[in-house]
């Protein structure tokens, strides 16, 4: 399955995102991760970093990777928005509520569906 994830805030905060999700043990040892860059624009020497891009195999715990996100979503001094994709589902935390967690938590395990859907 891929996960992608955005964070609206400057590139330096999804690269922190990044290396935090790299240090949790539950998320490393059931996913592959990496930053995607989108490609430059006329005038642009290089592309600007764009999404985290998460492949997971079977033992992937949505649970443990919304937990996480919600971890280093408390440490910003910039309360930052992430969205998560998964096919045609897309989530956002924002408060990092128990009750938000569980409801991305629950798009994600959800089957994957054609339909787009916000949640």
């Amino acid at each position: 399955m891929r996960v992608d994830v955005r964070v609206t805030a400057e590139a330096d905060e999804l690269r922190s995102l990044h290396n935090w999700l790299q240090v949790d043990t539950d998320v490393r040892r059931s996913s592959s991760l990496t930053l995607q860059e989108q490609t430059p624009g006329p005038g642009q020497m290089g592309g600007l970093v764009d999404v985290i891009q998460l492949v997971t195999d079977n033992g992937w715990s949505a649970a443990s990777f919304v937990v996480a996100l919600a971890a280093w979503k408390r440490t910003r001094p910039q309360d930052p928005r992430i969205e998560i994709r998964r096919g045609d589902t897309v989530v956002v935390l924002t408060q990092c509520s128990d009750d938000e967690i569980d409801r991305v938590v629950r798009a994600l395990e959800a089957p994957a569906s054609d339909e787009a859907t916000e949640a």
